[in-house]
Protein backbone atom coordinates (compact mmCIF):
# COMPACT_ATOMS: atom_id res chain seq x y z
CA UNK A 1 0.00 0.00 0.00
CA UNK A 2 1.36 3.31 -0.55
CA UNK A 3 1.95 5.82 1.55
CA UNK A 4 -0.30 8.69 2.79
CA UNK A 5 0.37 12.11 4.60
CA UNK A 6 -2.14 10.54 7.10
CA UNK A 7 0.46 8.01 7.69
CA UNK A 8 3.30 10.29 8.71
CA UNK A 9 1.15 12.43 11.06
CA UNK A 10 0.28 9.16 12.60
CA UNK A 11 4.06 8.67 13.38
CA UNK A 12 5.23 11.57 14.77
CA UNK A 13 8.93 11.34 15.70
CA UNK A 14 11.18 8.34 16.68
CA UNK A 15 12.35 8.42 20.32
CA UNK A 16 15.68 7.87 20.81
CA UNK A 17 16.97 7.65 24.40
CA UNK A 18 19.43 5.48 26.04
CA UNK A 19 16.98 2.92 26.95
CA UNK A 20 15.43 2.79 23.61
CA UNK A 21 18.49 2.64 22.15
CA UNK A 22 19.21 -0.78 24.08
CA UNK A 23 15.59 -2.16 23.19
CA UNK A 24 17.02 -1.60 19.44
CA UNK A 25 18.95 -4.25 19.23
CA UNK A 26 15.83 -6.92 20.38
CA UNK A 27 13.26 -5.01 17.74
CA UNK A 28 11.71 -3.03 19.67
CA UNK A 29 11.48 0.97 18.61
CA UNK A 30 9.60 3.29 20.08
CA UNK A 31 8.03 6.51 18.50
CA UNK A 32 5.73 9.31 19.40
CA UNK A 33 2.99 8.99 17.98
CA UNK A 34 -0.86 10.61 17.41
CA UNK A 35 -3.41 10.61 20.35
CA UNK A 36 -6.18 9.64 18.45
CA UNK A 37 -4.07 6.33 16.62
CA UNK A 38 -5.17 3.02 17.55
CA UNK A 39 -2.84 0.09 17.25
CA UNK A 40 -4.00 -1.17 14.07
CA UNK A 41 -3.74 2.13 13.03
CA UNK A 42 0.16 2.42 14.39
CA UNK A 43 1.55 -0.51 12.64
CA UNK A 44 -0.26 -0.25 9.41
CA UNK A 45 1.85 3.06 9.05
CA UNK A 46 4.77 1.57 10.51
CA UNK A 47 4.29 -1.02 7.86
CA UNK A 48 3.73 1.13 5.09
CA UNK A 49 6.34 3.85 5.82
CA UNK A 50 9.39 1.55 6.77
CA UNK A 51 8.18 -1.64 5.00
CA UNK A 52 8.78 -3.85 7.61
CA UNK A 53 6.61 -6.54 9.13
CA UNK A 54 5.52 -5.51 12.78
CA UNK A 55 5.31 -7.83 15.46
CA UNK A 56 3.62 -6.55 18.06
CA UNK A 57 2.71 -2.80 18.92
CA UNK A 58 1.98 -1.29 22.55
CA UNK A 59 0.89 1.61 23.34
CA UNK A 60 1.45 4.03 26.79
CA UNK A 61 -0.51 7.50 26.96
CA UNK A 62 1.62 10.05 28.86
CA UNK A 63 0.74 12.71 31.39
CA UNK A 64 1.67 15.71 30.63
CA UNK A 65 4.30 17.46 33.00
CA UNK A 66 3.20 20.43 35.25
CA UNK A 67 5.81 22.98 34.64
CA UNK A 68 6.87 26.33 36.44
CA UNK A 69 6.32 29.46 33.74
CA UNK A 70 7.71 32.32 36.27
CA UNK A 71 7.64 32.60 40.42
CA UNK A 72 3.39 33.01 40.31
CA UNK A 73 2.06 30.93 37.82
CA UNK A 74 2.11 27.16 36.08
CA UNK A 75 1.35 25.51 32.80
CA UNK A 76 0.68 21.93 31.92
CA UNK A 77 2.22 20.28 28.84
CA UNK A 78 -0.01 18.51 26.52
CA UNK A 79 -0.32 14.58 26.98
CA UNK A 80 1.24 12.71 24.07
CA UNK A 81 1.18 8.68 23.55
CA UNK A 82 4.05 6.54 22.85
CA UNK A 83 3.95 2.99 20.98
CA UNK A 84 6.42 0.11 21.22
CA UNK A 85 6.78 -1.36 18.34
CA UNK A 86 8.12 -5.47 18.02
CA UNK A 87 9.37 -6.35 14.51
CA UNK A 88 9.91 -9.51 13.13
CA UNK A 89 12.98 -11.38 13.63
CA UNK A 90 15.37 -10.38 11.19
CA UNK A 91 13.40 -7.19 10.43
CA UNK A 92 15.06 -3.73 11.30
CA UNK A 93 14.10 0.12 10.69
CA UNK A 94 17.09 2.10 10.05
CA UNK A 95 16.54 5.96 12.06
CA UNK A 96 19.14 8.52 11.05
Amino acid sequence: MPVTPEQYQILKRPMITEKSSEQMADGVYVFEVDLNANKLQIAQAVRDVFDVKVAKVRTIRMKGRKNRRNRYGYYNESDWKKALITVEKGESIELT
